[in-house]
């Protein structure tokens, strides 16, 4: 495996693909299929990644390399790299590439050969962020992944489409060059200490910086990254940008691009400003619970089912967020866990979300109710994501839940009963998305349709994986463990030291 380039093969894969798939842009019907084989080669190929990679990965470091000069004269290379830590969010980026597709294969009837141009495009921007270890190259697989979802949002979405787009995009553009600007800097300030310019992860973690300064360069990076994750109180595009997006749009946005923000946090900003991290870890710890009630009890007045949805992205990303901020090894492991796990519940919710609207076409709550009679099938699993993203003991998010409140009674015991407090809330809007759609009276005079074999194909996979996290997630921590020991070891001698903010 190591001499050939599977990283960049992975990465790209899906961009040359999605370039012969604008050649079809006269027969929507052959660009379906040709992207559909696309993504089903990426997954396949990182399946064999997986296979080869999975066993070695419990041992720590990293699984496959690859690096090359880009741009000498300024320090930049190209260099991609997976670990156990990657791991995960690099198969979530295969699967969920198929599942867009298949998810889009009716809703999208306009410029269809566009519309899968730049699905494909996200993928690849998304897998790179996920893989670059060059600082250069990571921020710019950074902003490259927003232009494919700003144009998936603007054109493909629903009602005031463009205004979503517009919020996503400023938002996330705002951030990212901050973060730009701050790996320009920190890279410079290197090279005036070393007279070695470069951008290189490994090299810029041994950096000295003033405190001061390099305070401001954290800030940068945590403000880019929260924004992503969606961090409360920098959380407002995220639920118009799900309630306008395209079922495949909200795919992306809540199962790989949220997951960038969390992932950036413990690969790029904790191991480059260890000190910064640990003296920011209360107000971190205090946002991500402040956003876990705020979107909890905000999501129990959404009429709208997406919308709900989408606030409970929020919360549980904030719950993530404070499992990081703690920086023991349960709660950490446990913010991955709960990372992967949020990605297949909520992205089965929002391709059921879709369904209901290409049926029905609405997803208000009091225009729903009794679906389960006509469609009991779609009511099962329907009830299984919902259980499943209530931290259902047995479901997939239960596991991280659990570690990662285990992890904040450690080290503060009020955090973790705030969280535990955080977790009634969301049984209660759970409760209410539940009973508001499947039982009670039908409230729509069109007819519910069970779901189909293509959307089948959708639903069973991440239903099996929401089940296989839930009893039995030590695969997943097996491969955890030395990153984020590795990750905490680099931290602990800064948390004697850290100085406040």
């Amino acid at each position: 495996m190591t001499g050939f380039p599977w990283l960049s093969l992975i990465t790209f894969l899906p961009l040359v693909c999605g370039l012969a798939v604008l050649a079809l842009w006269r027969r929507p019907e052959a660009s379906r299929v040709v992207c559909l084989a696309a993504a089903l080669a990426e997954l396949a190929l990182t399946a064999v990644l997986l296979c080869g990679l999975w066993p070695q990965a419990a041992h720590g470091g990293w699984l496959l390399t690859e690096d090359a000069a880009w741009i000498p004269r300024f320090g930049i290379r190209y260099t991609l790299a997976l670990d156990g830590l990657s791991l995960p969010f690099v198969a979530l980026t295969a699967l969920f590439g198929v599942l867009c597709v298949l998810v889009s294969w009716r809703q999208v009837e306009k410029h269809v050969a566009a519309f899968h141009f730049f699905l494909l495009a996200a993928l690849s921007g998304v897998m790179g962020v996920f893989l670059a270890t060059d600082l250069f190259l990571f921020a710019l697989f950074w902003e490259v992944q927003l232009i494919p979802v700003f144009f998936l949002i603007g054109v493909w979405g629903h009602g005031d489409r463009q205004r979503a787009a517009i919020k996503f995009f400023l938002f996330s553009a705002t951030g990212g060059l901050l973060m730009f600007l701050a790996v320009i800097g920190l890279a410079l300030i290197h090279s005036g200490n070393t007279g070695v310019l470069t951008f290189s992860l490994a090299a810029l973690m041994k950096a000295s910086l003033p405190q001061a300064t390099a305070t401001w360069l954290f800030a940068a990076f945590l403000l880019s990254f929260a924004i992503k994750v969606p961090l409360v109180p920098v959380h407002m595009w995220l639920p118009d940008a799900h309630t306008q997006a395209p079922t495949a749009g909200s795919l992306i946005l809540a199962g790989l691009l949220l997951k960038t923000g969390g992932y950036a946090l413990l690969r790029f900003a904790f191991p480059l400003f260890p000190a910064q991290a640990v003296a920011f870890a209360p107000l971190l710890a205090g946002l991500g619970l402040a956003g876990l009630f705020f979107a909890s009890w905000v999501a129990l007045a959404q009429e709208d089912m997406k919308r709900l949805v989408a606030y409970s992205s929020i919360a549980h990303m904030g719950l993530t967020v404070a499992g990081m901020a703690v920086f023991n090894s349960l709660a950490m492991a446990g913010s991955i866990v709960l990372m992967v796990c949020h990605a297949l519940t909520t992205g089965g919710l929002f391709a059921m979300a879709g369904m209901v609207d290409e049926r029905l076409h609405t997803r208000k709550l009091d225009s729903l109710g009794g679906l389960w009679d006509q469609a009991p099938r779609f009511g099962a699993l329907f009830l299984l994501f919902s259980m499943a993203s209530a931290a259902l003991p047995g479901l997939a998010n239960f596991s991280g839940e659990i570690m990662i409140i285990l992890g904040l009674f450690k080290a503060h015991p009020v955090w973790g009963g705030l969280a535990v407090a955080g977790m009634v809330l969301t049984l209660a809007y759970m409760l209410r998305l539940v009973q508001g759609t499947l039982f009670g009276p039908r409230h729509s005079p069109l007819p519910m349709a069970d779901i189909n074999l293509r959307e089948a194909l959708v639903l069973v996979p991440l239903a099996l994986a929401v089940l296989a996290l839930g009893l039995h997630p030590a695969p997943l921590l097996d491969i955890l463990t030395a990153p984020v020991a590795a990750l905490l070891g680099h931290i602990a001698p800064a948390a004697a030291l850290a100085v406040g903010p």
